[in-house]
């Protein structure tokens, strides 16, 4: 099936559009008229830009407020259309979206409607064209797809069918499976949109909120297989509205948009992915130090009962270890900076299909720059520029490191890595879910909001069916201005562990301070018994529990290095999220400890 993508889906002027859609590979464009009345081309010009950039204009759009009215408006609507095909027939495109109507002088007159659909549909078979007519979820008086099916049969023109816009179907939480038995060859339009779950007005959800297929709520496999049972043999179209998508760079929105089409397709068994091996964990964290931040962190991973085993044959990189928890810091900084994660690697069963997997998602591994013997890692690059390095699970990257001979530590009683936590730029944060549940397969967890003290907070989790690889992304929700934390976009590394208490006991560096009234708040939200929860005070250590009964102990250390900090963990009883209730108390603290030390 061919892909294309409405110009309103990324920025810019028309030429960026269709540059960033030629560059991601898609086969054609929906022209927005706003996009067509600002450019400064001819529509002859358009056309032959197009054709030159190998894309078809598929459909022209949007035609407003025609059916349903009184004669003297239909003679104005009817002009008015004949001016469109006229601009039609410069672009060679031969379809135009007609929205059902929300003009007041619209009446509710199915009749009608069909009537005067039919007369427009003759014109446009005049001019060798279609209309496709869409129900927008806000029209007047039809705002559901199957009304507007009712209203195109009743018309019973082969000039006219229907557009089928996902978000204005599942929008309306309409019913779906009388989709399929639409008569073959009359749903001439696709229009793919995803949405998160908001409890709004529809205009302004779909105005400003729609996402990218795979990044929202929506079931939109199975709305498109509904459509393709119907014989639908067009395009499959992105149609999306998202005020960060309308002001990001728009090569890396079309692509994003790409693989969001390609991961769909994959989940439709219409054109197939290369599988998504199971992953076993994480098998190291990389942090990029420089000679201020770096022994900053090393003394707090001392300080977590770490050792130091090993040194990098030929690079300034160090290998820190405890039990299955793994930390690599490297010095090799162009620029000196705040410590940051620069790349963290995930074990694979089978690295090399994982590398082709994320290959034909747009996301092409980089060798890693290596001396003769030494083990060869590939990486792709997430949207954050992170290194996401795929390891065999030999794990044969660690002979790369000569042993430093030190004594391993007794530890402190951490097992694993339990999940990175990576603050997201803020154009890219849906990207990013995107990209990770597209390319490694890791499934979507819960999607929340919280209060911080510099402005609301977005969190999303993400992680393997069996938990052993856990990511938790988060967001600021506005652009920060002057006012704003000093730590930006911070970072951290969480470590399980099987009895936190025990764990914090052993610890030898200083621990986040949390408040009395922390515990006192505590006390009173679960009640909890006095002595457990002077136990938690004592340690700094902080708790949530669940809708079931799971639940979560974990601490955190100071900001370290300038923007990163670790965290020790215990889940207790399934306990699944992240402890994002938490965050603001962290954050409170954090910033605390910074004006006070």
């Amino acid at each position: 099936m061919r892909r294309s993508i409405a110009t309103v889906c990324v920025s810019g002027t028309l030429d960026d559009k269709l540059t960033a859609a030629a560059a991601a590979g898609f086969d054609g464009i929906e022209l927005f008229e706003n996009d067509l009345v600002v450019s400064p081309r001819s529509p002859d010009e358009i056309r032959t830009r197009c054709a030159d950039l190998g894309l078809s204009i598929d459909l022209y759009q949007p035609f407003r407020d025609f059916e349903a009215v009184p004669p003297a408006q239909l003679r104005a609507n009817l002009e008015r259309a004949e001016r469109k095909f006229d601009v039609m027939a410069a672009l060679g495109v031969d379809t135009v979206l007609v929205c059902s109507s929300v003009s007041p002088d619209a009446v509710d007159d199915d009749e009608l409607a069909a009537s005067q659909l039919s007369m427009l549909a003759d014109r446009a078979a005049g001019r060798g064209m279609r209309i496709a007519y869409e129900a927008l979820a806000w029209g007047r008086h039809v705002s559901t797809w199957d009304h507007s099916w009712r209203i195109v049969q009743r018309a019973d023109h082969p000039a006219l069918g229907l557009c089928l816009d996902s978000f204005h179907v599942l929008s309306r939480s309409a019913e779906l499976d009388g989709i399929a038995d639409i008569t073959p060859g009359k749903i001439f339009f696709l229009q793919l949109a995803d949405a998160p779950n908001l409890s709004m007005d529809v205009l302004q959800w779909s105005r400003h909120h729609r996402l990218f297929p795979g990044q929202g709520a929506f079931d939109l496999p199975r709305f498109v297989d509904l459509v393709l049972a119907a014989g639908y043999d067009g395009p499959l179209s992105l149609e999306v509205f998202n005020d960060v998508f309308r002001q990001s760079d728009p090569a890396r929105t079309a692509v994003d948009a790409m693989r969001s089409l390609i991961a769909l397709e994959d989940r439709l068994s219409v054109r197939g992915l290369p599988s998504a091996p199971q992953l076993a964990g994480l098998s190291f964290t990389e942090f990029a130090v420089d000679g201020r931040s770096g022994p900053s962190l090393r003394v707090a991973l001392r300080g977590l009962g770490f050792t130091h085993t090993g040194q990098h044959r030929t690079k300034p990189v160090e290998l820190w270890e405890q039990a299955a928890c793994r930390v690599v810091l490297n010095s090799a900084v162009t620029e000196p900076g705040a410590a940051a994660i620069n790349a963290f690697a995930i074990t694979s069963e089978d690295p090399q299909r994982s590398l082709r997997r994320a290959e034909a998602l747009l996301a092409p591994a980089h060798p890693n720059v290596r001396e003769p013997g030494e083990a060869e890692l590939a990486a792709i690059t997430a949207p954050d520029g992170t290194s996401v390095f795929i390891t065999r699970p030999d794990d044969d990257w660690r002979s790369d490191f000569l042993p430093t001979g030190v004594p391993v530590a007794a530890g402190a009683g951490l097992l694993s890595t339990d999940h990175l936590g990576l603050a997201q730029p803020f154009d890219h944060f849906d990207e990013a879910g995107l990209f990770y549940h597209s390319v490694l397969d890791l499934d979507h967890l819960a999607t929340g909001e919280y209060a911080a003290p510099f402005g609301l907070m977005r969190s999303r989790g993400v992680a393997n069916p069996d938990r052993t690889v856990r990511l938790a992304l988060t967001v600021a929700l506005l652009r920060r201005g002057e006012w704003a934390p000093a730590v930006a976009d911070p970072q951290h590394v969480a470590f399980r562990t099987g009895d936190i208490v025990a764990t914090a006991s052993a610890l030898s560096l200083a621990r986040l301070p949390v408040p009395d009234n922390y515990y006192a708040d505590l006390a009173a939200r679960f009640a909890l018994p006095d002595d457990f929860v002077a136990t938690l005070r004592r340690h700094g250590i902080l708790y949530d529990r669940d809708s079931s009964g799971g639940e979560l102990l974990h601490l955190y250390t100071p900001v370290l290095g300038g923007r990163v900090f670790f965290e020790i963990v215990e889940r207790r009883g399934g306990y699944d999220l992240f402890g994002e209730a938490n965050a603001p108390v962290r954050m409170a603290a954090q910033r605390h400890r910074r004006l006070s030390g």
